[in-house]
C-alpha cells in the first residue's frame, strides 16, 4: 500500500487521467437514463413510427429540412423548440423521436422536451446520416 501511494504521488496526472476515463466509461452507458431520454438507432425508430404511432421532429434549419427529411416529419428548429414545444403537445401520449443532421444537436433538444413534460423521448443516433446510410426513406415535399 505504502509503494502505490508513492506511486500514486508521483504520477498524480496519470491517476486524474485514469478517473476521467473511467467517468466517461461510466457517463457513456448511464448519462442517457439520468437525462431521460434514450438513444434509438433508424432500424429501431421505424418500429416506433409504423407500430406505437411516433413522431419524428426534425430540428434542423429550414434549408437542411428541404434538402430531404422523414415523411410525416414536424419540422421546429432547434432555436424555436422552447416556445413552440406546445405544437407538440397532441402527440404526448406517443413516441417522440429528435433528429438533427449527425445526432450532435438533438440532446439539447432531448432535454428541453423532456422539461416540457413528455416522457417518451428518443434522440435518433446518427441523425439524417443515419437514416439516409440505412436507405430509409425521405421527403422533399412539405
Amino acid at each position: 500500500m505504502e509503494q502505490y501511494l508513492e506511486f500514486a504521488g508521483n504520477h498524480l496526472y496519470l491517476h486524474l487521467a485514469l478517473v476521467v476515463v473511467l467517468g466517461a466509461i461510466v457517463w457513456s452507458f448511464l448519462g442517457n437514463r439520468v437525462a431521460g431520454y434514450r438513444r434509438i438507432d433508424p432500424q429501431g425508430a421505424v418500429p416506433l413510427i409504423n407500430r406505437a404511432g411516433g413522431v419524428v421532429v426534425d430540428i434542423r434549419d429550414a434549408k437542411e429540412f428541404k434538402e430531404g427529411h422523414v415523411v410525416d416529419a414536424v419540422h421546429i428548429p432547434l432555436t424555436a423548440l422552447a416556445k413552440r414545444h406546445v405544437e407538440l403537445n397532441r402527440f404526448k401520449d406517443k413516441p417522440i423521436i429528435v433528429a438533427c443532421r449527425s445526432g450532435a444537436r438533438s440532446s439539447a433538444a432531448c432535454s428541453t422536451l423532456r422539461k416540457a413534460g413528455f416522457e417518451q423521448v428518443y434522440l435518433l443516433s446518427g441523425g439524417m446520416l443515419a437514416w439516409e446510410g440505412a436507405n430509409l426513406p425521405l421527403t422533399r415535399r412539405k
